[in-house]
């Protein structure tokens, strides 16, 4: 049982080193204080300011410091009150006692709180819930939660949402295979596939950087869309239309040097104090220049980087034979 200190007891009182139990006499004690001998049924304890009562039965039942303290080969400190003074945190030492008493104890969910228990288990000397705390701890360890997330984009409103509430650069990836209203080239369907690993392999290198999002309800076969600061810096879109004699054929193209360039460029914006100039301009994101165009080149820097959109097209397709005529969109 355990009680919130208050009233005259929770008063500071003075320290006093009791001798160990076994010189301990009834009637002995100076100046009022209750001796602590072996016939008393309960045992008052403060606990970094945190009350318990409990038996000498359960605090000496198992081979724990707790027993050394009160069976005599250990000293003890006791308050005017008869208070028990053991120098510690009293946040988990309930959870102690309760484990002396019932052999096991619920284990706190957070990995944080069986570490402050197993510290506290480890002072006290307590060896089966010290087994028991790392037991948990090692299997929380292998059963993390994946580190990893991606969200995926089911409407335009929560696009939005998702650019607006993060702070990272973001970078979307949108693959919607059923927009194509023609028969797809011969490399078509393996390109669409390599640019969907490119985005795991980045997801997974820069998650703690970026903010990947895939959209698969979109209007484009299979374009990438990179955003600073909640609007959009550039876009590869990998599809274009080509024209043989007989059909239109749709051609998805896997421009990896270009994402990687887009990709390192939008880490510009990963700081919320906006991009760094310098880094612009060596990125091809801003002119060099001073004097009396700098007032310009800043006023027109958001205009020219908003503007950064790369479209790939492509103007052949696989056929070894044929006239061939390129539609751009």
């Amino acid at each position: 049982m355990s009680a919130e200190a208050s009233g005259p007891e929770a008063a500071e009182a003075p320290f006093l080193e009791v001798p160990k139990p076994s010189g301990l006499e009834p009637g002995s004690a100076a100046s009022g204080l209750k001796p602590l001998t072996t016939n008393s049924k309960y045992v008052k304890l403060n606990v970094g300011g945190s009350l318990h009562y409990t038996t000498l039965r359960t605090l000496t039942g198992q081979d724990t410091m707790l027993k050394a303290m009160f069976s005599g080969r250990a000293e003890v400190l006791t308050d005017a009150g008869g208070w028990v003074l053991i120098d510690r945190s009293g946040r988990h030492f309930g959870t102690i006692l309760n484990y002396l008493r019932d052999g096991s104890v619920p284990l706190p969910e957070s990995a944080r709180e069986l570490g402050e228990l197993l510290g506290e288990a480890r002072y006290y000397l307590v060896q089966g819930l010290i087994e028991d705390c790392q037991l948990a701890l090692q299997q929380k360890r292998e059963n993390l939660s994946p580190l990893c997330l991606i969200p995926t984009v089911t409407s335009p409103r929560e696009e939005q949402q998702l650019l607006a509430s993060t702070s990272k650069p973001v970078v979307k990836l949108l693959h919607n295979r059923s927009n194509n209203k023609y028969s797809y080239t011969s490399t078509s369907d393996d390109n669409l596939l390599k640019n969907i690993e490119l985005f795991d392999k980045l997801a997974l290198r820069f998650h703690g950087r970026l903010l990947f999002l895939k959209d698969v309800l979109g209007d484009e076969i299979c374009c990438w869309s990179f955003y600073g600061q909640g609007r959009k810096i550039a876009e590869v879109c990998c599809t274009s239309i080509v024209y043989a004699t007989e059909k239109k054929q749709t051609k998805v193209e896997f421009p990896e040097a270009r994402i990687f360039e887009e990709t390192l460029n939008i880490l510009i914006y990963e700081t919320p104090r906006g991009p760094d100039p310098a880094l612009l301009e060596a990125t091809g994101g801003a002119a060099g220049g001073g004097g009396a165009g700098r007032g310009e080149d800043e006023e027109n820097r958001e205009h020219r980087v908003r503007r950064i959109h790369v479209r790939r097209h492509i103007t052949h397709d696989e056929r070894p034979h044929g006239q061939q005529i390129v539609f751009k969109d």
